[in-house]
């Protein structure tokens, strides 16, 4: 508990900081709102011209697209100090974290609150919300609580995708854009149901980065369909368990990192 109110303290001065530019704020905002606006028009105009994709309609993939938006922009917002994890590295800046009393995990999601990212996730929220309106989905208990349990636990996953690729750079000092196929990348899979993907590549999302247990089986039990891939309703339910396993590895992967830093030498 004490941690927790040391990370609030740490993100409300991020927070006042940011704030005393509040034209720069509101901008950001507005720019992040813009660009994942055009990013559904692009799956609007796919829908527009073939009408469905395998029988997936546009509600129904903006459903995927509300879910995944709004994890992710949850993630990245705590995430900016393991991005610039390469600069603290080559600079030995990562010195000043090691020394200090406190979690370098704490450290570094406490540096700052990317509240830029509340124009991704308005506009999730904003697609979420239609979608389901679309869709007619009976929000019970149930369906709620799974909604939930998949943008807490695709939060987890994005977050701990942020987590590896921050370790990475305590062998390779700068950051590998590989990762990015991973994260932004991801998002944009995710934004799609898994069944249109090739074997491999459904495989892959599932059991090495689990995007799938975190998006696509959670909406297919929200929408009460019967699951192209035939996965059964209690696995669709228990499905976002994954994005809380893959980060508690990826913070074991941290440690091993943390092990292996070695400073710069000035």
């Amino acid at each position: 508990m004490e941690s927790l109110r040391l990370l609030g303290k740490l993100l409300a001065v991020s927070i006042r900081g940011q704030m005393q530019y509040r034209v720069s704020f509101a901008l950001s905002v507005a720019g992040q709102f813009a660009i994942t606006a055009i990013e559904f028009l692009g799956v609007w105009a796919l829908f527009a011209r073939f009408g469905n994709l395998r029988d997936w309609t546009l509600a129904e993939v903006a459903l995927f697209y509300g879910v995944v938006n709004v994890a992710f922009a949850g993630a990245d917002s705590l995430a900016t100090g393991f991005d610039r994890m390469g600069v603290k590295v080559k600079s030995g800046e990562f010195d000043r974290v090691l020394v200090r009393p406190r979690s370098t995990l704490l450290q570094l999601a406490g540096e700052e609150l990317a509240l830029r990212r509340i124009g991704r996730l308005a506009q999730g929220l904003l697609i979420l919300g239609w979608a389901a309106v679309e869709l007619g989905v009976d929000w019970g208990a149930a369906e709620t609580s799974l909604l939930l349990f998949a943008l807490a636990g695709g939060a987890c996953l994005f977050f701990g995708l942020f987590v590896v690729q921050a370790t990475i750079c305590f062998w390779t000092v700068e950051t590998m854009e590989l990762m990015n196929t991973m994260t932004y990348g991801g998002v944009e899979s995710a934004q799609y149901p898994l069944v249109i993907y090739g074997k491999w590549f459904r495989r892959f999302f599932t059991f090495v980065v689990p995007l799938a247990a975190v998006c696509y089986f959670p909406v297919v039990g929200i929408l009460g369909r019967p699951d192209p891939l035939g996965s059964p309703l209690w696995f669709q339910y228990a499905a976002p368990t994954a994005g809380f396993a893959f980060l508690a590895a990826t913070l074991g992967i941290w440690r091993l990192g943390v092990r292996r830093y070695t400073s710069t030498g000035s």
